[in-house]
């Protein structure tokens, strides 16, 4: 579906399912549906959007939910990151909004949102240009008279950044929106080296996109995290288990499933959880990783995602042929939890090869926490995450549980070590 295809069944007052191009997914949305349609909800919520979400939890499947998003919550959320802007000291309606994400992202679906609030001009970038930016710079010619603005997921960055040609299009822009996977320190470190001003973000489908956003000035100077909440927004962290929680006019009404709609639980006070865990300090949030990708290993809790980016930097900086790396937990008696690495070698790498590169990997580690170091380094030759950046750790811990149940005691490419020794 386009743009103009969703403005014009949005002004029918339709409600618009929006699963993305995976046969799985449309087969799933239509399956949450069911065969009633959406004529109830549009008569009780107005136009709007169904979208794919991880949830407040992930399931160990990685099944997806499909969360229901009325158009006024877009707009609500929309008119906050004006403000947001306009705090920036930038006019949104004099602002150029360019979109290099998909509808049926939450990100790709607000510059339609916000371009039609701020009566401003959006412009969608074909996903292949961001594979090869010298299309990119030859189809974006930004102009000199007015801001730009961008919403980019770090995988796409990282890709940008590997051109220079492309860090100088990038210099250009007045902010680039991060969100929907985490900014590795050493991807953030080399954007402020040049001058990129990012703009690290927070948010979920369920959230109607970003609820707090950093300022670019604040990254420049050396700032992490995500910044302070939005104007419409309430944010706090759950002393127990260090979950994200939230209040907000902008909330999904619900969860579609078998037909119905599955109201977003809540905390008695009415504050609704996320799955993500988070630090808060003067700067704002810092969002540390999925809880239910964190595992509790000897009574630490450990998040996989930080260590993930640790040990790429480590990697990148070695010029190590490593291609793919995801941790994941597995149960431990003594311990509880502990990780376990898949490691996906670059291209045309020989199979002694990924060998050696699976224990310079446990070597890296040995300086770490106990509770940090993987047990076991597993060669998987497949292993890739989703086309914007997203680890899908239920199909990958699936995936891991059948390989040890075919071959318990050593799986082929595997090195075993032991985590809590010297």
């Amino acid at each position: 579906m386009t743009g103009d295809q969703l403005l014009q069944a949005w002004s029918q007052g339709r409600i618009v399912p929006l699963p993305g191009p995976a046969p799985r997914d449309r087969q799933a949305l239509a399956a949450a549906i069911g065969s009633a349609g959406l004529d109830d909800l549009e008569r009780r919520w107005g136009p709007g959007v169904v979208l794919g979400s991880g949830g407040s939890s992930a399931s160990r499947s990685g099944g997806r939910r499909w969360c229901l998003q009325p158009l006024a919550h877009l707009e609500a959320s929309a008119a906050a990151t004006g403000g947001w802007l306009e705090a920036c000291g930038l006019e949104p309606a004099r602002c150029l909004h360019l979109n290099a994400l998909p509808l049926h992202h939450v990100s790709g679906l607000l510059p339609l949102v916000r371009s039609r609030l701020w009566r401003t001009t959006q412009l969608a970038l074909d996903p292949a240009w961001l594979r090869d930016p010298a299309q990119l710079l030859a189809a974006v010619e930004l102009p000199v008279d007015r801001p730009v603005l961008l919403s980019l997921v770090p995988t796409q960055l990282h890709r940008l950044m590997a051109r220079p040609q492309a860090v100088a299009w990038l210099r250009r822009l007045a902010v680039i929106w991060i969100g929907g996977a985490p900014l590795a320190e050493e991807l953030a470190g080399r954007a402020r080296r040049a001058g990129l001003r990012l703009a690290p973000c927070y948010g979920a489908t369920e959230t109607a996109a970003m609820v707090c956003a950093l300022a670019p000035e604040q990254f420049l100077a050396g700032v992490g995290g995500c910044g302070q909440p939005l104007a419409d927004v309430r944010l706090r962290l759950d002393p127990a288990s260090g979950a994200i929680e939230l209040q907000a006019g902008r909330l999904s009404p619900g969860w579609l499933e078998a037909g119905g709609l599955r109201p977003l639980p809540r905390c008695p006070e009415g504050w609704w959880r996320s799955g993500d865990g988070g630090r808060w300090d003067g700067d704002g949030l810092t969002v540390l990783g999925r809880l239910d990708g964190a595992l509790h290993s000897g009574g630490e809790t450990v998040f996989p995602e930080q260590l993930e980016q640790r040990l790429l930097a480590v990697a990148r900086a070695e010029g190590l042929a490593l291609q793919a790396l995801l941790l994941l937990a597995r149960d431990d008696p003594e311990w509880g939890q502990q990780l376990v690495a898949l490691v996906r070698p670059a291209p045309a790498t020989s199979a002694a090869a990924a060998q050696g590169l699976l224990q310079r990997l446990a070597q890296i580690c040995r300086g770490w926490a106990a509770a940090e170091r993987p047990r076991r380094w597993q060669l998987c030759p497949a292993l890739a995450p989703t086309p914007l950046g997203k680890w899908q750790r239920g199909r990958w811990r699936a995936w891991l549980d059948e390989l040890e149940a075919e071959e318990p005691i050593h799986p082929a490419g595997a090195v075993d070590v032991n985590p809590h020794g010297e």
